[in-house]
């Protein structure tokens, strides 16, 4: 996910007490930092979000920035209109897949790509100094208004081709994919059934596209017989999907299906990913020509890899996709219009999900006190290197360790006082063997931290 303003400084959090002074700062900070300029900002369809967009605004305007307000939109379109218009920057105001009480404010580069952990650093010196450029009453900036749906779609249908028509049942969650994901799936030739489309803020289901909190998306599917499921979180950011049959395919099943896709559609080349993918991403792409490519956890990480190898496709195992042939912005908007088109080109995706392998993945969360993560994670470092008999390891973000058979990820999480723990195994009894040593190990070091 993109990057977040906390409540002191930049944090990669959402919180539930973002206020409109916090967003006016922001709004000065991220003037200041980039001189003048456009920017495009949009929200989502959360209760606080007018106001908070409200405030954010009046900071850029007297930095002397040109704002265009896109209103209600999900990031996918913040990330299409920097482009369409020119903007140095775009924000949306939302909080993702959190529940509606949260807020947060995501920043965007102009090449769609969320703010660099170095750019983070950046803006917090300015917050540090206090230094905010001020605009004279006579050189304040403009504010336009402006919807850059129509142009979305028409050059994004450019994009895709269908040869046929299919009946898609469409959950956006009552989010801001509500606006856009609907009308681009008919202007495709599909036949929409919408649910949880109305933008409402008080948001029916869990917003993170997870097999739970689809389950209505799972029924309407078996019982309207449609083609396949397709669901967004909040900002329409992330794609959680149900195929023919009504089952939710799990994330790394479609992260393999969609880098394959993306494979016959665009020609061999890297696949980035995250340090917590598994092996069935691996097995799958290899005989397509694709090679993986492993990066920190995080889209700005994953758009930050496909930039610098010229990757085909990079995504992760949390429906974060992002094309950059199409936009570095995650995108599941597009990425439902890219599903569609691999079941046109390729068959029922009840089918496709059979030919990714299976393995067994477990995960856990430990609770870790913020202060004690780092040496924690020294402690674990070394201690895992002993303990396990493994091949290779990673240490880009957190600790991976692996070897042909298994794999486990040692992370301590950014937005939570705790320490994640990933593996995954050939079988049930291997995963559970490794979770349990790993476990023990995690808090044993959390012990002595």
């Amino acid at each position: 996910m993109g990057r977040y303003f906390g409540t002191s400084g930049i944090r990669e959090v959402v919180n539930e007490k973002l206020t409109p002074e916090l967003a006016l700062r922001v709004g000065k900070v991220l003037g200041t930092y980039l001189g003048g300029g456009r920017v495009v900002v949009g929200k989502d369809t959360r209760t606080s979000g007018e106001m908070l967009k409200s405030a954010l605004i009046s900071g850029l305007l007297s930095t002397g920035v040109e704002v265009i307000d896109i209103g209600l939109a999900p990031t996918p379109l913040t990330g299409f209109a920097i482009r369409l218009y020119g903007a140095d920057a775009g924000v949306t105001i939302t909080a993702s897949h959190n529940p509606p009480e949260y807020n947060g404010i995501k920043v965007w580069q102009p090449n769609g790509m969320a703010y660099t952990p170095g750019m983070e650093t950046e803006l917090e010196s300015i917050i540090d100094s206090g230094n905010f450029r001020k605009s004279p009453w006579n050189e304040i900036g403009k504010l336009r208004r402006a919807d850059p749906r129509e142009e979305y779609i028409k050059k994004a249908v450019g994009m895709v081709h269908l040869d046929g028509s299919y009946t898609v049942v469409l959950d956006t969650g009552n989010g801001a994919g509500s606006t856009l994901s609907p009308y681009f799936q008919r202007e495709l030739g599909n036949k929409v059934i919408s649910l949880n489309s109305h933008p409402s803020g008080f948001f029916v289901r869990e917003l993170e596209p997870n097999a739970k909190s689809l389950s209505a998306l799972a029924r309407t599917v078996r019982a309207m017989k449609a083609d396949v499921g397709i669901a967004h979180d909040g900002d329409a950011d992330r794609i959680g999907v149900v195929d023919d049959e009504g089952n939710f395919v799990e994330y790394e099943g479609m992260l393999s299906l969609i880098a394959g896709y993306t494979l016959r559609k665009f020609g061999k080349g890297k696949i980035v990913t995250t340090v917590d993918a598994g092996f069935a991403l691996d097995d799958y792409i290899r005989p397509l020509g694709g090679e993986v490519v492993r990066t920190r956890v995080g889209d700005v990480a994953v758009a930050d890899e496909l930039a610098k190898h010229g990757g085909v496709f990079g995504g992760e195992p949390s429906g974060t996709w992002i094309i950059p042939q199409w936009n570095l912005t995650p995108d599941g908007i597009f990425a439902g219009a890219l599903v569609l088109e691999m079941i046109d080109r390729l068959g029922p995706l009840s089918e496709l999900a059979r030919e990714v392998p299976r393995y067994i993945t477990l995960r856990a969360k430990i609770p870790c006190p913020n202060e004690k993560k780092a040496r924690a994670m020294e402690i674990i470092a070394g201690e895992a290197l002993k303990a396990f008999d493994y091949e290779r390891l990673i240490d880009i973000d957190g600790v991976r360790i692996e070897n042909d058979e298994w794999w486990i990820l040692f992370r301590p999480s950014g937005t939570e006082p705790i320490m994640r723990i990933t593996l995954e195994a050939h079988t049930e009894e291997r995963a559970k063997e490794l979770m349990g040593k790993a476990e023990k190990l995690v808090r044993a070091a959390i012990g002595r931290a």
